[in-house]
């Protein structure tokens, strides 16, 4: 039987507080959002400002790193590239902003950012990653 790794709360918080602290300095207002590995919403951060519909399009961001086990990126290019049968399949929100966690190889939870360019929300998406130490 195998073991696998689980955010704590304390992490989970480790990353909102970083993703924020990013998006603040930059002066982004953005929502920002953390799931388990099956993409179960485990928190959602709306910084003042962000707009309603970013919380959505956070949480279906981190949801489609988690179970799609890949940033959220490489699925807007591979629509953008012509593979647009893709956007038939059953995921919301296929945006550059969604950041998998990976923990020896395995994603283990996830990271959504909506509320600017869609770099700038993998800017806020990866500061909030690495904020919690990973083997």
């Amino acid at each position: 039987m195998q073991t696998k790794a689980l955010l704590e709360l304390t992490d989970v918080n480790a990353i909102l507080d970083a993703a924020q602290t990013e998006a603040e300095a930059q002066g982004w207002a953005v929502t920002i959002a953390v799931t388990d590995d099956g993409g179960h919403l485990l928190a959602l951060r709306r910084l003042d400002g962000a707009s309603p519909n970013s919380a959505t399009i956070a949480t279906e961001k981190a949801r489609n790193a988690a179970i799609g086990r890949k940033e959220t990126q490489v699925f807007e290019e591979m629509i953008n590239g012509g593979r647009t049968a893709f956007v038939t399949a059953p995921m919301k929100a296929l945006l550059a902003g969604g950041v998998p966690v990976i923990h020896d190889g395995q994603v283990i939870a996830s990271v959504g950012v909506s509320g600017v360019k869609p770099d700038q929300d993998v800017q806020v998406a990866k500061a909030g990653v690495s904020a919690i130490a990973l083997g």
